[in-house]
């Protein structure tokens, strides 16, 4: 966590809340578990507890939209970011078929916004 933490800021990437009191921080998978996701540190990002049980497995590009809709401030640049990495990790490490797949989808949507 904390090296997610140094990499992305002290600020939840979904409703942009600083983490102290009962913003309390949390590791959520970018491309779900359920949907192929890896437990790597490039498909991790820094999400208060509230937002990361809300999200559930709703894509990045879902979620993001949603966050929109409740008045918050999504870090919609961070998620990008971040997703552009695992799939550089991807690209190097191999495997992740369902991952890769899911990745290249999210950034597709994302370039359309």
């Amino acid at each position: 966590m904390e090296l997610i933490l140094v990499r992305d800021g002290a600020t939840c990437i979904w409703c942009a809340r600083p983490f102290r009191g009962q913003a309390v921080p949390t590791t959520d998978h970018l491309v779900p578990r359920v949907k192929g996701g890896p437990s790597w540190i490039e498909n991790e990002v820094a999400a208060c507890r509230g937002c990361n049980r809300l999200r559930g497995h709703t894509s990045p590009v879902d979620w993001l939209a949603e966050c929109q809709r409740h008045g918050w401030a999504p870090d919609a640049e961070r998620v990008v970011k971040v997703l552009r990495e695992l799939e550089a990790a991807i690209a190097v490490r191999g495997g992740q078929r369902r991952a890769r797949a899911y990745v290249e989808r999210q950034l597709r949507r994302l370039a359309k916004l």
